[in-house]
């Protein structure tokens, strides 16, 4: 297939780019190089001639249709958008315009081409999600994909937005789509704000590890290498229509997950150990979710799917990635909002 996928440039698209090309699909990355954005993600496939950049911006409906017509494409993989909840506390404004507009934006676009084509059976618009559209569990229970949208940030309600935004084009225009929401991925080339890099990144350089409230909040971990596994399974062997729930079965506190990271640098740098003495608590994030689960059986009884990596195998890998990549991680160390506490409301 030629596949375009938004977002390429980021976390986890920048793997589903670089696994979709080792398995031998034409890829268009189509990335508008926003703050956690990195060409350098994708650098080990830049010189593909299955390989293709476009420069440019969901919001901005003229691009979308210029990339369309020039290459063609035989589905789409939507992962452009903002993440990070705390980002969404201060500013949710960008959430709405690039979540909300921008998968408007995408979709229309996307209609329009499939229209002139011919309306082809094996089109996909493929929507890429997330667990926390489904709001906070408490200690039993795991998020299925029946169960209700409840979301309780303004990230997780942008992207609960989008999510109806591509039901309702299946629905009402028949756009061929595929659904899928995962749990918290973590893995290399993870931007320097989230949990995993910044426990590993601050933990390295000596500094404080912050962990909001008591530390007690539970997430399912992914390894953002299984997950793009996934997300090409899916787009290849998924009902149209359907949603698809992706775990990595891998449900832990959020201050076991820390100090394992801190166990994995006493053993990979002994000379600083124990890294846990720098775990400091902090005050907690404002509509903090609790605990996020999820039930992986429709994935695993429909496509056979089931996570290879465990979580300390991932957690693992991860750190040893982050200490031979410095050249990778110091220079986004200066990007906006990095090191810094942010949506504390």
């Amino acid at each position: 297939m030629k596949i375009l996928v938004t977002g390429g440039a980021g976390f986890i698209g920048s793997a589903v780019v670089r696994l979709a090309i080792a398995r031998g699909h034409a890829v268009v990355n189509l990335d508008a190089l926003t703050y956690a954005a990195n060409l350098a993600n994708v650098a080990s496939v830049a010189d593909s001639p299955l390989y293709a950049f476009e420069h440019a911006d969901i919001r901005d409906r003229a691009a979308l249709d210029r990339v369309f017509a020039r290459h063609q494409p035989d589905a789409v993989m939507h992962l452009a958008a903002e993440s990070h909840v705390d980002r969404s506390i201060d500013g949710p404004g960008a959430f709405v315009e690039n979540n909300v507009t921008g998968t408007y934006n995408l979709l229309e676009a996307a209609r329009a081409h499939w229209i002139c084509r011919g309306r082809p059976d094996g089109f996909r618009f493929h929507h890429i999600s997330t667990d926390e559209v489904f709001g906070s569990l408490g200690e039993t229970g795991r998020f299925t994909e029946d169960t209700a949208y409840d979301p309780r940030s303004p990230y997780s309600a942008s992207k609960a937005a989008s999510d109806h935004l591509v039901r309702a084009w299946h629905e009402t225009y028949g756009l061929p789509v595929v659904l899928t929401n995962c749990s918290n991925n973590y893995g290399p080339f993870h931007f320097p704000e989230k949990l995993v890099p910044v426990a590993i990144l601050n933990a390295l350089h000596g500094r404080p590890v912050p962990v909001y409230g008591d530390g007690g909040n539970v997430r399912d971990w992914l390894y953002v290498e299984d997950h793009a596994d996934a997300l090409l399974l899916c787009l290849e062997q998924c009902r149209v229509g359907r949603s698809y729930n992706i775990g990595g079965e891998n449900e832990v506190r959020n201050i076991d997950l820390v100090r394992s990271i801190c166990l994995h640098l006493d053993d990979l740098r002994p000379a600083k150990a124990p890294h846990e003495r720098l775990i400091t608590f902090v005050t907690d994030r404002p509509g903090h979710d609790r605990r996020y689960a999820i039930d992986p059986t429709r994935i695993r009884t429909e496509l056979g799917w089931r996570p290879s990596v465990t979580l300390e195998q991932g957690l693992r890998r991860t750190v040893e990635w982050y200490l031979a990549n410095p050249d990778w991680w110091q220079p986004l160390l200066a990007r906006d909002g990095v090191g810094k506490r942010l949506g504390t409301g």
